[in-house]
């Protein structure tokens, strides 16, 4: 996929996104208690109260690094067109082509978003080959959320959470980078893809 490694002109941009659905509050009926000395592990109450989830709409900007994110009670084809339209609003009109890298879903080429697509012809999408989520690059953005602030969710309620998820997105953002990708970054992963596959008789 040369969107990932091509030099990209001065009135080009390139994003990858992907939805990060049902996140979940979590609020525990006992507070966390943190990791003691010798060796006493953090203890998490496995208890928790359901209190709604949030999708996490967000485009990881191939270039910067920097990330848009919307966050929304619903997933559908009007939350994806306000990250479209989020990312709009990011860049003037010199920027003549912004590439979209995404996966195949309904909600990323239906009627609503083709016509919005057609209103706003700059926007090119890139859809990855089925059953191949590690070519989108912003997966790896979402895994760096899920290590440092979901792993062990613990929120107050929805608004907490919304909020939380865009400070860490503002604190990204303060010291973004692109992940390196390169032809041989693909090379690599198609290689161990392969090796793992069964041999035809």
């Amino acid at each position: 996929m040369d969107v990932y490694t091509r030099d990209f002109g001065e009135d080009e941009v390139a994003y990858s996104l992907d939805e990060k659905t049902s996140l979940q509050p979590r609020t525990r009926s006992h507070e966390t208690k943190p990791p003691q000395a010798g060796n006493q592990p953090a203890l998490l109450e496995h208890e928790y109260a359901r209190k709604g989830a949030l999708q996490l709409f967000a485009a990881f900007n191939l270039r910067s690094g920097e990330v848009v994110g919307v966050l929304r009670r619903r997933k559908r084809q009007v939350e994806f067109i306000e990250l479209l339209e989020a990312i709009d609003a990011k860049h003037p009109a010199s920027i003549r082509v912004i590439h979209l890298v995404c996966d195949n879903v309904s909600v990323h080429h239906g009627k609503l978003v083709r016509a919005w697509l057609t209103a706003h012809p700059r926007f090119q999408m890139h859809f990855t080959p089925v059953h191949c989520s590690w070519m989108n690059q912003v997966e790896q953005w979402f895994s760096i959320l899920q290590r440092r602030r979901l792993s062990a969710a613990n929120f107050e309620d929805l608004q907490d959470l919304e909020r939380k998820i865009l400070r860490f997105i503002a604190q990204c953002n303060a010291q973004a980078h692109p992940f390196r990708w390169s032809k041989r970054s693909f090379d690599r992963v198609l290689a161990k893809i392969n090796s793992a596959l069964p041999i035809a008789a």
